[in-house]
């Protein structure tokens, strides 16, 4: 079976233990405004909060992980070691290709 290539990064991140909500409040502000600019940069796809704790989750328009870490890691909370996120590499649908009539291609 063919692989499915990486095409985004979905990046998941949490509030670390220990950080009061007064802490990641006060950073904030600048957090929101250097993640519209990688939005605006076309870095990020889409962003999403994460329902029932604090967090987000992104669709990162790279396909390795390493630069997204390392992009992520630039952003105040990142900075400031509140935030950690889980990136998991994410591409086409693979079952996709078990749909009737679909042909391997040579």
């Amino acid at each position: 079976m063919k692989t499915t290539p990486t095409t985004k990064i979905l990046a998941i991140g949490t509030i670390n233990p220990g950080f009061e909500q007064s802490q990641v409040r006060a950073v904030l502000p600048e957090e929101v405004r250097e993640t519209v600019e990688l939005y605006l940069d076309g870095k990020i796809e889409q962003w999403y909060s994460l329902q029932g704790k604090p967090g987000v989750a992104f669709i990162i328009n790279v396909t390795d992980p390493a630069v997204a870490h390392e992009m992520l890691e630039k952003l105040p909370l990142g900075k400031a070691h509140m935030m950690s996120f889980e990136l998991i590499p994410i591409g086409p649908l693979n079952p996709l290709r078990f749909l009737q009539g679909m042909q391997p291609k040579p």
